[in-house]
């Protein structure tokens, strides 16, 4: 089993900045791809940012340019930084990891963007 806790989600104006971070506990061994994804209300969850073990990088259009994805040198956090961030944004995001062919999930944060 993998556990997965994310910080660092809160209220931020329109134009600021926020840092997402997610540490990953248990069985971490062999994770290949962290990612964030997002939920808003009404909508479907979607991807935000994804990074490969070996460094690879994914954003959404909507993201691209603003966030930026990284992975600590231990392989087991992964960080959002989230800049120009607009009401859109606002959403529960979520980190993933994915280790073998399963997916775990960590509880999610909410980060919500004031106009």
């Amino acid at each position: 089993q993998v556990q997965l806790v994310e910080s660092g989600g809160g209220l931020v104006q329109a134009g600021g900045s926020l840092r997402l971070s997610c540490a990953a506990s248990g069985i971490i061994f062999s994770i290949n791809d962290m990612a964030w994804h997002r939920q808003a209300p009404g909508k479907q969850r979607e991807l935000v940012a994804g990074i490969t073990i070996g460094g690879s990088l994914n954003f959404a259009d909507s993201v691209k340019g603003r966030f930026t994805i990284s992975r600590g040198n231990a392989k087991n956090t992964v960080h959002l930084q989230m800049n120009n961030l607009k009401p859109e944004d606002t959403a529960v995001y979520y980190c993933a990891a994915r280790r073998g062919s399963i997916t775990y999930w960590g509880q999610g944060t909410q980060v919500t963007v004031s106009a």
